[in-house]
């Protein structure tokens, strides 16, 4: 009826019985002020309620297994060819390093919105009450939801924090993708071990195979997560002049991506739960490998003088 989606909604709330005085339903807003302010609140409740906790039970769950590990020695591989040994632990150690800087970085993001009416100016406030002070009430509204207060805007919120967001959970999930691959590579070689689960197939026709498929569902969701998260944070900062529409037709996906997120956390989660080491393989690869004891040959014979170490 309308063709506008808040306006269907100022209409659906001033024909509610108990409004008394519907001529006050959006006085003074504009669409952006009411989404804004509703989409700002619904990414802090998505990075509070969802996002964070995912990811400090899915670092958890790292640093869990880079403890136990941390004693098992390993052959690593570097162009993936045989390199110097390293331990188990200490590979995972380097994902919990990596992930904490990405968790204190989104836990950082300084969440702003806008609430300044029509082109940001508050002109129809004024000129309804010019004895108010504009600025500061909406800056009391806005901080009283828990909000930071964007005092100069267009028509919209500038969402500099989108694409801040946006690229922080860009670079987090690539990150766990590389977790996934690395994993994926380690239970190919046979030095971690998949518990079967009953009643589980990995194949319609191989009985024999028990397949990484959690670490592969988390990569394909990453990815894909992530492909769109960058069109959003390179979309949403821009607009023409005061607004165009393209923003919002892009932002309706934004819910959809974090939610592909959230399902490559929890798969990347029930993955890790479910391998387990193989320390006869890791040790039959280590027995295989001597000639990556030459790196701390030739170091101590540089260490004594000896020419041609």
């Amino acid at each position: 009826e309308t063709n506008h989606d808040v306006k269907a909604i100022e209409y659906y709330i001033r024909r509610h019985k108990d409004i008394s005085h519907p001529e006050l339903v959006h006085f003074g807003l504009t669409s952006a002020d009411v989404t804004s302010v509703a989409f700002t609140l619904s990414v802090t409740e998505s990075l509070d309620r969802v996002i964070l906790p995912c990811l400090n039970n899915l670092v958890n769950s790292i640093r869990y297994s880079s403890v136990s590990w941390v004693e098992i020695p390993m052959l690593s591989r570097t162009h993936g060819q045989p390199a110097s040994p390293t331990t188990v632990g200490k590979e995972m150690m380097v994902f919990w390093e990596r992930m904490k800087v990405q968790i204190r970085e989104l836990s950082r993001i300084d969440i702003s919105t806008k609430f300044g009416g029509a082109v940001g100016n508050f002109n129809a406030h004024y000129a309804a009450y010019p004895d108010l002070d504009w600025m500061v009430l909406s800056r009391e509204f806005v901080e009283e939801l828990g909000l930071t207060w964007n005092p100069h805007t267009t028509q919209i919120e500038s969402r500099d924090y989108m694409a801040e967001y946006f690229h922080a959970l860009i670079r987090s999930n690539t990150i766990l993708v590389d977790l996934c691959r690395d994993l994926w590579g380690y239970i190919s070689l046979g030095y971690f071990v998949l518990k079967p689960i009953k009643g589980e197939v990995g194949s319609s026709t191989m009985p024999h195979k028990v397949n990484p498929i959690d670490f592969e569902n988390a990569e394909g969701n990453f990815c894909y997560a992530n492909s769109i998260l960058e069109h959003l944070a390179t979309k949403l900062p821009t607009s023409r002049w005061q607004r165009d529409l393209t923003d919002s037709t892009v932002l309706r996906n934004a819910g959809l991506v974090i939610a592909h997120s959230i399902i490559a956390h929890d798969s990347c989660l029930k993955g890790l739960s479910k391998i387990e080491i193989d320390n006869k393989i890791i040790n039959q690869d280590l027995e295989n490998s001597w000639e990556v004891l030459t790196e701390a040959v030739q170091t101590v014979m540089r260490c004594h003088n000896i020419d041609n170490a």
